[in-house]
């Protein structure tokens, strides 16, 4: 191509990860769509979280009538936008717009019992799983994960200690928006709850990834696990967003470490716990820009980027055919 080796920098390796993934049909227009999981966490009885639990469907309502920031970049950049119901605690009624796929009304207090049975985790991967069938038969070929639950952050903070080994205090941040003190009661939280189920989160064997999910995970994390294992199923190039879709596809790794080569980090949040999430995944963000409001923004916004690279591949002249000299050996 017409530049010296190397000059386009990471845009030379997005594009060589989306040749390996798409194969043949590298030259062919993306198809985009974000899903964004949506579900209610048991915990924030606990304290944990600046808002209330009542935010979640709010939020989702606002999804639905097209005002949240994801609404805005998925539009302005031709994404297909998709909000899951899997587990918020309200009735929509069957409300239009909305895929209606609730396991049940929000997780139960981690603290207290187990988040979820086995049997709920399962019906809550299988509902990633079947989406990520309904994208592929849609066409879609680059798919951004998003969420939105409040308390999910501290199902995250659990999840990637155990996967991580890292302290709660290094995964753990405000979240929402806490205080310094709430934030002191969060961690405790967490450590009470680590301690309760799996002894010391540092402990030499990995837990059971699905285990993890069923202990301290939320109904649309373990969705959203399904949908990263779907999405790599059907050679889909997934990009993740940032804390909490993030320690969903550390599960899907831990599961299956074929997923890695299927996986592009948005962006990298605020929230501390995703660079140990990232660091484990062995992923760049694709971005830096401070964020941390999830929905799938930071995937969504990283789309362009990849687009960018693969039009770069797919269009840019050669030295040979645009007769540019070549450097000198």
């Amino acid at each position: 191509m017409t530049k010296p080796l190397g000059s386009l920098g990471g845009l030379e390796d997005l594009a060589a990860q989306m040749v390996s993934i798409r194969q043949q049909n590298y030259a062919k227009p993306l198809q985009k769509a974000v899903y964004v999981f949506a579900a209610d966490h048991g915990v924030t009885a606990e304290g944990v979280s600046a808002y209330p639990s009542e935010v979640t469907r709010q939020m989702v309502l606002n999804f639905l009538a097209h005002g949240a920031a994801i609404n805005v970049l998925a539009k302005l950049h031709g994404v297909e936008m998709n909000v899951v119901d899997v587990g918020v605690d309200a009735d929509f009624d069957r409300i239009d717009g909305l895929l209606h796929r609730k396991v049940r009304r929000g997780t139960r207090n981690m603290m207290r019992e187990p988040a979820m049975s086995r049997e709920e985790v399962i019906e809550a991967l299988n509902v990633g799983l079947n989406l990520a069938d309904d994208s592929k038969a849609k066409g879609h070929s680059l798919v951004a994960v998003g969420e939105m639950g409040i308390g999910n952050t501290t199902a995250a903070s659990a999840i990637t200690s155990l996967l991580t080994r890292r302290s709660v205090e290094v995964t753990t941040g405000k979240g929402t928006g806490l205080n310094t003190e709430a934030l002191q009661h969060k961690r405790r939280i967490i450590e009470a709850v680590l301690q309760k189920y799996f002894g010391e989160a540092g402990g030499h064997t990995l837990p059971d990834p699905v285990d993890v999910l069923r202990i301290v995970g939320g109904l649309e994390i373990a969705a959203m696990t399904g949908f990263t294992l779907g999405a790599a199923r059907h050679g889909v190039a997934i990009v993740v967003d940032g804390f909490i879709s993030t320690a969903a596809a550390a599960v899907a790794f831990a599961l299956v470490p074929q997923v890695r080569g299927y996986l592009f980090a948005g962006h990298r949040s605020e929230e501390p716990g995703h660079q140990a999430l990232l660091d484990y995944l062995g992923l760049k963000p694709i971005l830096t820009l401070n964020m941390r409001l999830g929905e799938g923004t930071g995937a969504v916004l990283a789309m362009p980027i990849l687009e960018s690279a693969m039009c770069l591949y797919n269009q840019m002249a050669t030295f040979e055919s645009a007769g540019v000299s070549e450097a000198k050996d």
